[in-house]
């Protein structure tokens, strides 16, 4: 059976807003009752993740929705899906900015 009960829905710019770095936002969507999380990540042009980005305890999944992200290792245009497994890690940085849908299975 279908229906919207149980639903959540939050419109980005609604959602609150919190500086990780400088120039690198946070937009809290949904955290469910197991700790997985929907977020949208903002990153401003010319900025860049302080430290590794170690994915504990499970894996990332992030959908490139506008801009070019930097992985560390290579360009991942608007469009892009990635998967990094549990234990994974990169450095997230952008030259031109980019806004990211990420979500966390596992919290």
């Amino acid at each position: 059976m279908g229906g919207t009960t149980g639903y959540v829905w939050t419109a980005v710019g609604d959602a609150p807003v919190r500086e990780v770095f400088p120039g690198i936002r946070v937009r809290p969507l949904w955290t469910g009752d197991d700790g997985a999380k929907a977020q949208v990540l903002e990153m401003d042009p010319g900025s860049c993740w302080e430290g590794l980005d170690v994915h504990e305890p499970g894996p990332e999944e992030v959908f490139v929705v506008a801009g070019t992200f930097h992985d560390g290792d290579r360009d991942h245009p608007a469009g892009t899906f990635l998967h990094a497994p549990a234990g994974s890690w990169h450095v997230p940085q952008t030259t031109e900015g980019c806004t990211l849908f990420v979500f966390y299975p596992e919290g």
